[in-house]
């Protein structure tokens, strides 16, 4: 018989239940500074210090985002209340690596041609440079190169993220309930706010990436999870407890935002049918280009 390895001390509910600052910060930070500070840091460089022939400041924050993040969450998966569906996480982490790749390539020609007059809230061949372009069928390439980006590479870089995230919400529940551990008032503010920014940051990541239904799938499921947990008297330790309220404030933003540009007849074309959310990239270059010239 194996003789148990003395080393391993036994994990109790009080460990876990402990709440992961230095995880959810570095995802905070990263997805932030490497994400969402992507275009912004490519508009606003230098354009002489990054030729159009070469990659961008953005393009390698798009590279240090494709190896963080699988170790950010690879790193979340460890510290799960329980362990289930290894390999699945796995599998799901090759191809949120292989999705995004395939983004940073698209998203590098995409960001090129905004500098040379693409206009974001049109389509492919409406945009008027792609009227311009001689032989016509140079258009279906970009088009092609869209699909890409702003569907295939999409998907593949967001269905392992969510599926990952699933799974490590189904996995943040406990046998019994156990009190909250006790936080001073500074990490109560600290916390509020890392779930502030954190719902923020996932609103542009929904917004932005088009991927509503995936997004309100995920969250569905939580309920359903939260709900077969109920019925088995199981309480959700605080990390799952941070991702739900993140993701139920996302919610409330995303429908706040899609109110508020609801009756934008122009963006209605872009847009059409009803799962109606716009891009911020789009409502910018549509409405605000004038008064903040970015690229």
């Amino acid at each position: 018989m194996a003789k148990k390895n003395k080393s391993e001390k036994p994990i109790n509910n009080d460990d876990r239940n402990k709440f992961q600052w230095i995880i959810w910060t570095l995802f905070a930070l990263e997805n932030w500074i490497l994400d969402f500070g992507r275009p912004i840091a490519m508009l606003v460089s230098p354009q002489e210090w990054f030729p159009l022939s070469m990659p961008s400041i953005g393009d390698y924050f798009h590279m240090a985002y494709n190896v963080i993040t699988p170790f950010c969450l690879y790193s979340l998966m460890k510290k799960a209340s329980n362990k289930s569906y290894q390999m699945l996480v796995n599998l799901s982490i090759i191809f949120f690596i292989m999705g995004a790749s395939i983004h940073l390539v698209g998203d590098s020609i995409n960001h090129r041609l905004s500098l040379i007059g693409y206009q974001l809230h049109l389509s492919v061949e409406d945009n008027p440079i792609m009227k311009k372009l001689e032989p016509k069928e140079l258009v279906k390439s970009f088009e092609l190169l869209y699909f890409y980006d702003e569907v295939l590479g999409h998907y593949m870089w967001y269905i392992p993220f969510f599926l990952c995230i699933n799974i490590y919400f189904a996995n943040s529940f406990l046998d019994r309930d156990l009190p909250n551990p006790k936080l001073c008032m500074l990490q109560k503010i600290l916390k509020n706010i890392l779930l502030v920014l954190s719902s923020v940051y996932y609103w542009y990541l929904v917004t932005e990436g088009q991927i509503t239904p995936l997004f309100i799938s995920s969250l569905a499921f939580m309920h359903i999870v939260l709900v077969f947990n109920g019925f088995q008297m199981r309480k959700m330790d605080q990390n799952g407890k941070f991702l739900f309220h993140t993701f139920q404030l996302t919610f409330i933003l995303i429908g706040l935002w899609s109110y508020w540009l609801w009756n934008d007849s122009q963006l209605r074309i872009k847009y059409p049918g009803l799962i109606y959310v716009p891009e911020p990239w789009s409502v910018y270059s549509l409405h605000y280009r004038e008064y903040f010239n970015l690229f």
